[in-house]
């Protein structure tokens, strides 16, 4: 481990200020170990192995000990014991949880010879949760904006700002509150206010979005009724359950000193125990956070960036002083610190800087597939002229790193929007063969299996994947694609019913579950329980050119040619080539 000693002295009061009288020897400051953290969308994702397997790990504390899944705790052959006297909680509800012991484990290099993890829960689409049973041990320092997680040992620094990249800026700081149960850690929890009342938050960078408990919204005088709330769908996360989600303006929010004035913020049923809201990745992104679990304090100092659906131009501090924001950091000197810097930046809505900062991680470094991927994703979402850059990105990425299940998908898809089916396929059949069988991953793979006429190949990877993930929140999802592949094939018609009732069960009033139902009884010539189902689906998205046109098509073979024709002329002006992907899954007039 790479250890690091500063000795801080009273004097630097731009770095680590003294409490008064404090002799200036007594505050000791140790970087135990640098983890290098790069954003994937919402998500700060760390890279760790076990033996010489790559994982990536969501850095999570929120999460109260480092989890797997079943199928990661499988995919890495470690062995699991189940844990009967223990359940874990998060958006989706309840799990059931077993354990496992890893002695093959290395995070950012650094081995560790034995290393605990809860196995519960959803699949997260990586590893699993790097969570407080390696966060906690020692403080950390959240500096996202940067790509960099720091575990630090401190000692005698008691009632000192801990933020030492302040200098002249304000810092804010926060009392933790809770504590260690047993072997677990506490999260990061402090109180907050929102609308001038109290609220007990987990500081979470596992959290993709802040989110507030529906119960406590209301008590703070806010409803899902409320003038000006809009329902944005539904989350999920741990546990099974879906659960959805508003967006709401509040009055204020005032995090430590730092205040805002019609903050909008998502809420949500949640069942966190003590805590009423989940403080995400947004504010991280947008804070350098130093926490420290010794003196049971946070210190943080805003970066920049968009908060709580606003962009403020300054810290904004109890005293309203105006302060300068800018990035007084040391430049990135190397291509993984230009990529992490680069990935943050784009997570922030920073398109050009974080450009700029992919082009300089390949211009040193034009060999790593994954820089190439890092820009290529950025450029595939911009104008045509950019798209084509980032196709370019993407065909190099393959190039260096050819069994890439991820970047092949992301190949596929852009494929299949070009027409270009047979390369499409051939892409979708690689990452197939390089995925391990309980990858998460085979949700994609099947869907676009489906999508290019392989039923066959879709529903193999469904069957392992439902078989490797029994309490996963995407078990809905699963059951549906399964159903639609059969349908769309015309096969195994009864098994496709109970995989939409299944889905159902789980999803209640779905209008894709709905819409897949309805294409089994289609294709079993049950035309009245066709109709009745893509009528319930239209009416929760009557703008889907599909729907309404294998709606005409039962209404025609029902012997109501006339709606029939309504509706097929009604999908042919919302998708002009809607009757080509019909032809596709052989259903015409």
């Amino acid at each position: 481990m790479l250890r690091m000693v500063a000795r801080i002295a009273c004097a630097m009061v731009g770095a680590l200020a003294c409490a008064p009288g404090m002799a200036a020897a007594e505050c000791t400051v140790a970087v135990a170990a640098e983890l290098p953290v790069t954003m994937a969308g919402n998500r700060p994702m760390i890279d760790a192995k076990f033996g010489d397997k790559t994982a990536r790990f969501i850095l999570d504390s929120g999460a109260f000990y480092s989890t797997l899944s079943i199928a990661s705790a499988q995919e890495f052959g470690l062995k699991v014991t189940q844990l009967p006297f223990l359940r874990v909680q998060g958006v989706g509800g309840e799990a059931s949880a077993g354990g496992a012991i890893a002695t093959n484990f290395s995070l950012a290099g650094i081995p560790l010879r034995k290393v605990d993890f809860v196995v519960a829960g959803s699949d997260t689409g990586h590893a699993g949760l790097l969570g407080q049973n390696i966060l906690g041990v020692l403080d950390v320092e959240y500096d996202l904006p940067h790509g960099i997680v720091r575990l630090i040992q401190t000692k005698g620094c008691a009632n000192n700002n801990l933020a030492y990249w302040a200098k002249d800026r304000p810092v804010s700081a926060l009392k933790l509150i809770g504590k260690s149960e047993g072997i677990f850690k506490p999260h990061t929890i402090a109180k907050i206010q929102i609308n001038g009342g109290d609220v007990p938050a987990v500081f979470d960078t596992g959290a993709e979005r802040s989110l507030l408990s529906r119960t406590t919204a209301k008590r703070l005088g806010v409803t899902a009724q409320s003038a000006g709330v809009t329902s944005i769908g539904y989350g999920s996360g741990l546990g099974q359950r879906r659960v959805e989600t508003w967006r709401a303006t509040f009055s204020t929010i005032d995090i430590g000193g730092e205040k805002l004035t019609r903050p909008q913020i998502n809420i949500a049923d949640l069942g966190m125990g003590d805590t009423e809201m989940l403080v995400g990745v947004d504010f991280f992104l947008t804070h350098r956070v130093f926490v420290s679990n010794a003196t049971k304090m946070m210190f943080f100092t805003y970066e920049g960036g968009p908060l709580f659906g606003l962009n403020p131009r300054r810290a904004v501090t109890a005293t309203g002083s105006v302060i300068d924001l800018a990035d007084r950091s040391p430049a990135p000197t190397d291509a993984a610190s230009f990529s992490r810097r680069g990935a943050a930046l784009a997570s922030n809505g920073k398109r050009a800087a974080a450009l700029a900062d992919f082009d300089e991680a390949i211009t040193m470094a034009p060999g790593d597939a994954h820089y190439h991927y890092q820009r290529a994703m950025l450029l595939l979402s911009g104008d045509k002229a950019e798209f084509d850059r980032g196709r370019l990105d993407l065909d190099r990425a393959i190039t260096l790193a050819p069994d890439n299940a991820e970047a092949r998908l992301t190949r596929a898809g852009v494929r299949l929007g070009a027409g270009e089916r047979d390369k499409a396929l051939e892409d979708v059949r690689v990452a197939d063969r390089s995925l391990a069988p309980s990858a998460d991953m085979r949700l994609r793979v099947a869907a676009m299996f489906t999508e290019l006429g392989q039923p066959g190949a879709a529903v193999t990877n469904l069957d392992q994947w439902i078989k490797s993930h029994p309490e996963d929140s995407s078990r809905a999802s699963a059951f549906n694609s399964r159903c639609w592949a059969r349908a769309t094939a015309g096969q195994a018609l009864n098994e496709a019913l109970a995989d939409c009732n299944r889905a159902l069960k789980l999803n209640p009033g779905s209008s894709a579950v709905l819409d897949s139902r309805a294409l089994v009884y289609l294709r079993q010539g049950a035309w009245a329980q066709a109709i009745a189902d893509y009528d319930a689906a239209l009416k929760r998205n009557p703008d889907n050119a599909w729907s309404r046109y294998a709606r005409g098509v039962a209404l025609t073979r029902s012997g109501d040619a006339k709606r029939g024709a309504e509706d097929r002329a009604a999908a042919i002006k919302l998708d002009e080539k809607i009757e080509e992907r019909a032809k596709r899954y052989n259903l015409t007039y």
